[in-house]
């Protein structure tokens, strides 16, 4: 009798800590609501996804009802979308020039003319850079006769599926003229770049609209004036081909 008593004691005496459980499973989902209520007032999907997996964290190792949600992907940001467009184009039309440029190169090499020509991409356009002996004479503005055709292979090649923006410049050495014709190297320059035009745009298809000129006399040499060398260098017309696009993403109007 006092054996059953005793045992009877220790059972009342066990405390039955099963409660927990439910406790700590409550407090992980108040744990939960108080995420969601900080988040709402600015969710995006990021934040969402974020979400989502500590949840799943939390909920069964992974698993729970934010798995059976619909899924979510983080969009690329609308700036960073926009660039990458930006760049596309840009190198699209950078490929572009380039095809123009070998196009030219191929039609110097043919016609022996490397020593009158060259070309080059610059940050600008595309650039054909001519000597000048090649078209005029000295002091003179006027293309000679034998290099009017060469010219008008120009021309030729310079009508484009797109339509672009097309600069002629003269330049000159730094030895002074001053004739009936000319005042100043600025002048001649000038002249020469317009009379170079002319030539281009004459009886082919090419817009005039698209073409401008300028001279810049003898203040943008590419070579030393010192030398005989340097000064034919810098005696030359130049041909920019514009691009149609920028680095930027800019379309050039």
């Amino acid at each position: 009798m006092s054996k059953r008593r005793k045992k009877r004691k220790s059972e009342d005496g066990h405390i039955n800590e099963s409660w927990l459980l439910p406790y700590s499973d409550l407090l992980t989902l108040l744990l939960a609501l108080f995420i969601v209520l900080f988040a709402s007032s600015s969710v995006d999907e990021a934040k969402f996804s974020q979400i989502s997996s500590v949840f799943n964290e939390i909920f069964d190792g992974g698993r729970g009802v934010m798995d059976n949600s619909s899924p979510t992907t983080v969009p690329v940001p609308k700036d960073q979308a926009g660039q990458e467009n930006d760049n596309s184009s840009y190198l699209e039309d950078q490929r572009s020039l380039s095809e123009i440029q070998e196009k030219l190169d191929e039609y110097i090499a043919v016609h022996e003319l490397e020593n009158q020509f060259q070309t080059k991409l610059t940050d600008e356009g595309l650039l054909i850079i001519i000597r000048d002996s090649i078209l005029f004479e000295t002091g003179k503005a006027t293309i000679s006769p034998q290099y009017e055709s060469l010219a008008k292979d120009i021309g030729d090649l310079l009508v484009f599926e797109k339509p672009r923006q097309i600069v002629i410049t003269g330049h000159s050495d730094n030895i002074p003229i001053h004739t009936s014709e000319f005042d100043s190297n600025w002048d001649l320059s000038s002249m020469r770049a317009y009379n170079f035009l002319k030539i281009l745009v004459r009886d082919s298809n090419l817009d005039p609209r698209l073409f401008s000129t300028k001279g810049y006399g003898e203040f943008q040499p590419i070579a030393s004036n010192d030398t005989p060398e340097g000064r034919s260098k810098n005696r030359r017309v130049e041909v920019l081909i514009q691009p149609l696009v920028l680095k930027d993403g800019t379309p050039v109007e």
